[in-house]
Order: structure tokens, then C-alpha cells, then sequence
């Protein structure tokens, strides 16, 4: 399984950007979005449920960002509206490995499959 992450950029507060992530194959209970800004721990953003498309958010991403899913495209999306400069960090979009109890899961390290991760750069 191979996730390509994209559309990354350099936006000015208060901007958007769509990110997505497509799979070469999908069987994951779950696709996940997390970030990592420099000297800090990679965290959790959202993630969506990928049967029913069931979403969960971070705190600090809830009502500005939006996670979506494509089944067909095996396309993972997310919407990043009203950009703030502590958003600024590379994005990383996962895949659980599929196995075990279907439930969301908001560890990176319940995740098996990561993309190669997109800079989101949020100037003030």
C-alpha cells in the first residue's frame, strides 16, 4: 500500500488549501491526517472512517478544517479553511493496518501506511 500525499503550499492567514492523499489500495479502517511542525511531536488532525465516513477532529482544527473520503479514487481529502501561522507543519495522511476492532484511532502509532507528508506553510 502506497499513500500520496499532496497540495501542500504557502498561504497567508486566513487562506485555504485542499489536501489529498490517494492510495494504491485501500483496506484501512480509518485514513488519518496528522502534522509535525519543527521540534515538535507529530499530532494527531482528523481523520474519517472510511465505510461510513464517520469524521474526527483535533480541538484545534474543529470548524475550520473539513475531512472527506472519494471510495472510488481511494482519494482521502482535507479542507483547510481560515489558516492560522501555527498550522504551519508538513502533513501526513495514514492508513491503519485494517485488522483488529474497526474503531477510530487518533495515535500515529496505530497507523501502518503513511504518505511521504506535504509542507503547509501559514504566513501572518
Amino acid at each position: 500500500v502506497q499513500l500520496q500525499a499532496s497540495g501542500g503550499g504557502l498561504v497567508q492567514a486566513g487562506g485555504s488549501l485542499r489536501l489529498s492523499c490517494t492510495a494504491s489500495a485501500f483496506s484501512s479502517w480509518s485514513m488519518g491526517w496528522f502534522r509535525q511542525a519543527p521540534g515538535k511531536e507529530r499530532e494527531f488532525v482528523a481523520l474519517i472512517m472510511w465505510n461510513d465516513g464517520r469524521p474526527y477532529y483535533a480541538d484545534s482544527v474543529k470548524g475550520r478544517f473539513t475531512i472527506s473520503r472519494d471510495m472510488a479514487k481511494k482519494t482521502g481529502y482535507l479542507q483547510m479553511n481560515s489558516l492560522k501561522p501555527e498550522d504551519t507543519a508538513v502533513y501526513y495522511c495514514a492508513g491503519d493496518s485494517g485488522m483488529g476492532a474497526g474503531g477510530p484511532r487518533f495515535k500515529s502509532y496505530e497507523y501502518h501506511y503513511w504518505g511521504q507528508g506535504t509542507q503547509v506553510t501559514v504566513s501572518s
